[in-house]
């Protein structure tokens, strides 16, 4: 391995390391340790990856970093680059889930992070009051985000987001896409290698097709069916870990109960504090509903895996099939048009997770003093999440 590919593993186990707040806090991460530090791509092409990564489902800052790798390596350091950035955050969060019910102590972490779950939520506003104000700038945003969160609180349905996605795009794109660009679509498409189109298309059609059928047929054991709950949801998550948090609350705690509502923002609030993606947040969810259907260790760590790998494969094909002719695709304007609506829902979305999960927290003055305080606290100091929630399991351990 070269000496360059070598020091990009140092940069990246570095990046992985320090990468608390989400994807917006990881964007200027990554801008410093593989633009301004050593160079391995230029600024503009790091945007480009950014862009490239909002207008794919799946988690944002794995699939710019992937990107990044594919860039600097060829395909073998992007999947490396992935393990290293995925593993360790994905490993804490299924050893969290294993001794939130092995040790079956559920009732004392539910007073040591009885302040966390309300801290949980405040950041969820913060989130959607931050984003808000970049996305929602037109009349037609506004709709769709309202829309948005109309469907999702009235419906409550794991298949309104990626059909409430599909609908945004395609209004923002005819309204705002000022006219046809056939002779850059013909040049686009005659650029693609045609096997490797149907080479990534089939694994994920085949995938997506195998779920189908898993999820209308019982006799399949449970880590197949978590498999395909995450796989799905994987290919219909746009705007990163944000949107993550309602599709997975209403389809793990509201429809198929696999684990509760307390389990699912205590897990939640305790992803907030480690570096690394949101998305590891699966480990903890298919450990935990492995544990509450009886598994042993083995099957607990088995679901953590399953849960990970899941919801991030259909947007790691997704991106190491794109990257490679990517500067052609961005020149498309009716792509690059649609982000504004399938922004807007994601938008929706999370304002419909903070109501969702209000409800769990309740509306008492303690609660409301939390979620207020810690917005406050996002919104006019430098103060990070991973402090703020570190503070609430301190009061809930030592009050």
């Amino acid at each position: 391995m070269a000496k360059r590919q070598l020091l990009f593993i140092k940069d990246v186990f570095l990046f992985t390391l320090t990468a608390f707040g989400g994807a917006q806090a990881h964007i200027s991460l990554l801008l410093k340790y593989f633009v301004k530090n050593n160079h391995y791509i230029s600024e503009e092409d790091l945007l480009e990856l950014n862009a490239l990564a909002q207008v794919l489902p799946g988690p944002a800052s794995t699939q710019t970093l992937v990107g990044i790798g594919y860039k600097v390596g060829g395909l073998k350091l992007a999947i490396l680059t992935f393990l290293i950035w995925i593993v360790p955050s994905a490993a804490v969060m299924t050893f969290a889930a294993i001794s939130f019910a092995g040790l079956d102590q559920k009732a004392q972490f539910g007073v040591i992070l009885k302040y966390i779950q309300p801290i949980a939520l405040g950041i969820v506003a913060f989130g959607a009051f931050n984003l808000a104000r970049k996305v929602l700038i037109t009349q037609v945003s506004v709709f769709l985000a309202v829309s948005a969160v109309v469907a999702t609180l009235v419906l409550r349905n794991a298949y309104v987001f990626p059909m409430a996605i599909l609908i945004g795009g395609m209004i923002s794109s005819s309204l705002e896409t000022p006219g046809e660009e056939s002779e850059i679509r013909v040049k686009l498409f005659s650029n693609i290698n045609r096997n490797k189109l149907i080479y990534y298309l089939g694994v994920l059609m085949v995938l997506a097709l195998l779920g189908a059928i898993i999820n209308r047929t019982s006799p399949f054991s449970l880590p197949i069916r978590l498999f395909e709950n995450f796989y799905r949801n994987g290919i219909f998550i746009f705007g990163g870990g944000q949107v993550l948090v309602p599709l997975m609350f209403t389809e793990f705690v509201q429809m198929k109960h696999y684990l509760s509502s307390q389990e699912f923002l205590s897990g939640f609030a305790l992803q907030q504090a480690i570096p690394g993606p949101t998305f590891s947040f699966t480990s903890y969810l298919g450990t935990l509903s492995m544990k509450n259907f009886g598994h042993g260790l083995g099957g607990q760590i088995v679901g953590g895996i399953v849960g990970v790998l899941g919801i991030n494969l259909p947007g790691l094909i997704l991106v190491l099939f794109i990257v490679p002719f990517w500067d052609d695709l961005k020149k498309i304007t009716r792509i690059k048009h649609s982000l504004s609506g399938i922004n807007a829902v994601s938008i929706g979305f999370i304002i419909a997770a903070f109501f969702l999960l209000l409800k769990p927290v309740g509306l008492d003055f303690l609660s409301v003093s939390l979620i207020i305080g810690t917005f406050l606290i996002l919104n006019f100091t430098r103060i990070s999440p991973p402090f703020i929630v570190l503070a609430g399991i301190l009061l809930g351990y030592f009050i």
